[in-house]
């Protein structure tokens, strides 16, 4: 290598150099002037994070407190230290409990109540099964072909057999209660 060579290669390096040291300076400058923001925004990244695991781990703490308040009411279903866990925990899994528990007891009262529940599938079926209940005719967008079948029923019962084929020709032949109002409708013939 020639000292010409050796000369160019070293301003080459001095340049690589000095351009680390240029770059250095003005990391150190932009640090310095926005040093508060930088400290913000990793604070406030920080505490996002970490009150989020925070909060998941408190939520999925809750859940597995609401289950097993759950599942000792489903062995001591007269256990009030779970039930009152129940329903601080999982106030719509303490409402689909209610509902279970009021079905099978036939509890008018407690259907009552849910049915007016913010939850729409526990006040859409309590407010049905209150009418059932009490022998009324029923109406519900979860089960609508099965509250006709049952409000045809209701119908026939009084004796208004038209009025029963004219509320079970709303049933759809999809429906899987469609064969069920078929036969009402055949059955009921008979009786007009």
């Amino acid at each position: 290598m020639s000292i010409q060579e050796t000369i160019n290669e070293a301003k080459k390096e001095l340049n690589n150099d000095e351009q680390m040291l240029a770059s250095a300076f003005k990391l150190e400058k932009f640090y310095k002037q926005h040093k508060i923001k930088i400290f913000s925004v990793v604070a406030i990244a920080a505490l996002y994070f970490g009150g989020t695991a925070v909060m998941n781990n408190l939520a999925e703490q809750k859940l597995v407190a609401a289950n097993n308040a759950y599942l000792t009411l489903k062995d001591d279903p007269k256990n009030a230290t779970a039930l009152t866990e129940l329903k601080t925990n999982n106030p719509k899994l303490f409402e689909l409990y209610s509902y279970q528990k009021a079905l099978k007891a036939k509890d008018t009262t407690t259907l009552k109540t849910l049915s007016s529940s913010t939850n729409e599938v526990i006040a859409d079926l309590s407010a049905y099964h209150l009418a059932i209940l009490e022998g009324k005719p029923a109406e519900s967008e979860l089960q609508g072909d099965v509250a006709l079948v049952n409000n045809a029923y209701l119908l026939i019962k009084e004796g208004k057999i038209t009025e029963a084929k004219e509320a079970l020709e709303l049933i759809p032949e999809e429906s899987p209660v469609y064969n069920i109002s078929k036969m009402i409708k055949h059955y009921s013939v008979k009786g007009q």
